[in-house]
């Protein structure tokens, strides 16, 4: 059985953490690896059904993602979360819960992201429309330590994708370009 890992990508809301997460399970899968996504919006949906947006909320939301991802990665499967995760004190915790952890910071320019937003999300939370907005009204933490940073303000998801890939190969976390 293959050894599960929990890869943990942090960053605003739109920065890229799903597209990246989404790309990153199809070229595992297709290399034979079993692997799970926790996408941040999905566990808000699913198993936080009823948490809001203060920091109480948001940490409980996390640590929840981070206990799924511990059961999951313990049993051999690749688990990616892809949830903004705020607040660095919280995903430490959930880091040392896991025996192979892997945190990628997606950063992106607010600039770039209002420019992206096709929600109006940050339009309307620059203007004061919405409460307690991570990285406007509310803070993100940014990792200290990361394994790896990919800045989709700057980099094409194929260029932020192939650093991954190549940062898990490095860890020996995946087999160098071995597909099944």
């Amino acid at each position: 059985m293959d050894q599960g890992f929990t890869l943990w990508f942090t960053g605003l809301s739109g920065a890229g953490k799903s597209t990246l997460a989404e790309l990153l399970a199809t070229e595992l899968r297709e290399r034979g690896h079993r692997v799970e996504i926790l996408d941040g919006d999905e566990v808000r949906t699913n198993l936080s059904k009823g948490l809001g947006f203060s920091k109480e909320d948001r940490d409980i939301n996390i640590r929840r993602i981070g206990y799924v991802s511990h059961l999951l990665a313990r049993n051999g499967v690749i688990v990616i979360s892809a949830a903004i995760s705020p607040y660095r004190e919280v995903r430490d915790e959930v880091r040392r819960l896991h025996d192979r952890f892997v945190e990628v910071f997606v950063r992106c320019t607010i600039d770039k992201l209002v420019e992206r937003d096709v929600k109006g999300l940050y339009k309307k939370a620059l203007a004061g429309e919405i409460k307690s907005f991570t990285g406007v009204s509310d803070p993100y933490e940014e990792p200290h330590t990361p394994e790896l940073v990919v800045d989709s303000s700057i980099e094409s998801v194929a260029e932020s994708l192939g650093k991954l890939i190549a940062r898990l190969e490095e860890l020996n976390y995946i087999n160098k370009g071995a597909r099944r």
